[in-house]
């Protein structure tokens, strides 16, 4: 692979196993996997000065020029100071990852897994998802001028399904919810390189979302961060790339990162109230933001060491406070979609729990845009008679 001069390869967040970039899980004993740098000693001047996770450049695995890209990142900070006063809080930002290409946070995190991908010689790349996922890896694969597969549940929005195929993707649609279509993912034999959820690059692309709130907010870590989770992998990102700007000195510290699930898909947040180490299995998920029902997280045990390293926590959110949040968070400025109400509800959650300080900077992320969840918004809104 053509790295940056940092990058030296993964290295398992079990064992601590180093192992080349080459490879999808830990040889030694089959965990997760991370990017593994020498981290250099940084100032903001050194960046580079370009828009987006390119910026970074140093403490990424490729080089601006290799990455495949849409002109993903940069997306914006929002401030909504009505719901700072709300939680008794000193500032809350929404972190609007829905103004990426395909309008998900999905987009980071398949730039970097299709670049790789692509630098092993990948000629189709595949992953299961829930939707976003496979839509931004049509759109990756068609910038990188390889051919791409998607495994969807029957369930997944009709728009992620249109647009999988418009970017050229192939797409197997399995009956059921997002379980049955990884399992058809595990038991096809089909030539493809894999590019599915716990992919170290993935995990990778995640980073650069720390990188830019740090950035915005003067390379002052905010208090908290408060991540919608699925599988957990920007929780996992997030830790890297926090962790990477301290080691190089661009920020002093980090915050406390959050894990906020839906009440029926909270694999991450009943583990962590349960005091394990590792994700529970949820038998039945059942929840209405359906990027967020995932039974069986690839990087769950790895967020948890995360919110467990940051001093964090996670929480589960009931669906109507999920859509409460989302609503309510609109309706001060910034289109949030369900997926990140369920950031605004744990939020409030934690506020009542006494998780902040009156001080405290809090970040809530919303990963997908409000557009692609307009639906569960409207209907919500019709149930209260609006």
């Amino acid at each position: 692979m053509e790295t940056t001069a940092a990058f030296r390869g993964l290295r398992c967040t079990e064992c601590g196993e180093r192992t080349e970039p080459e490879t999808d899980r830990c040889p030694a004993c089959n965990g997760l996997l991370v990017a593994d740098y020498d981290v250099p000693a940084l100032e903001p001047a050194d960046l580079p000065h370009v828009r987006g996770p390119g910026r970074y450049e140093p403490l990424r695995p490729f080089s601006e020029a290799v990455t495949v890209g849409l002109d993903e990142g940069a997306t914006p900070l929002v401030s909504v100071p009505e719901l700072a006063a709300e939680l008794d809080v000193a500032a809350v930002y929404v972190k609007d990852e829905g103004r990426n290409p395909t309008g998900s946070l999905a987009d980071r995190k398949l730039s970097l897994a299709v670049t790789a991908a692509t630098q092993r010689g990948a000629e189709r790349v595949a992953t299961p998802s829930t939707g976003n996922g496979a839509q931004a890896n049509a759109a990756y694969a068609a910038r990188a001028g390889v051919d791409s597969t998607g495994f969807v549940p029957s369930r997944c929005p009709f728009l992620n399904k249109a647009m999988v195929n418009v970017h050229g993707g192939d797409m197997r649609v399995v009956e059921g919810r997002y379980q049955d279509a990884a399992d058809a993912f595990q038991e096809a034999d089909d030539d493809w390189t894999p590019v599915a959820p716990g992919d170290p690059f993935r995990i990778e692309g995640a980073a650069s979302v720390a990188f830019e709130v740090l950035e915005d907010l003067a390379w002052t870590a905010p208090d908290a961060v408060v991540q919608p989770t699925g599988h957990g992998e920007t929780l996992v990102g997030l830790q890297q790339g926090f962790d990477a700007a301290t080691e190089s000195g661009l920020a002093e510290d980090a915050p406390r990162l959050y894990a906020a699930q839906p009440a029926t898909a909270d694999a991450v947040a009943e583990a962590w109230a349960q005091g394990q180490s590792e994700p529970a299995r949820i038998e039945h998920p059942d929840t209405i933001v359906g990027p967020l029902e995932v039974p069986n997280p690839a990087a769950g045990e790895a967020a948890l060491g995360a919110i467990g390293a940051s001093d964090g926590g996670a929480v589960s959110v009931e669906d109507e406070e999920t859509l409460r949040g989302a609503v309510d968070c609109c309706e001060l400025g910034p289109e949030v979609g369900a997926t990140g109400g369920t950031a605004v509800g744990a939020a409030r959650t934690l506020s009542a729990r006494g998780a902040f300080d009156a001080d405290d900077v809090v970040v809530l992320v919303n990963p997908v845009a409000g557009s692609k969840e307009a639906d569960l918004l409207r209907s919500h809104l019709m149930s209260r008679g609006l």
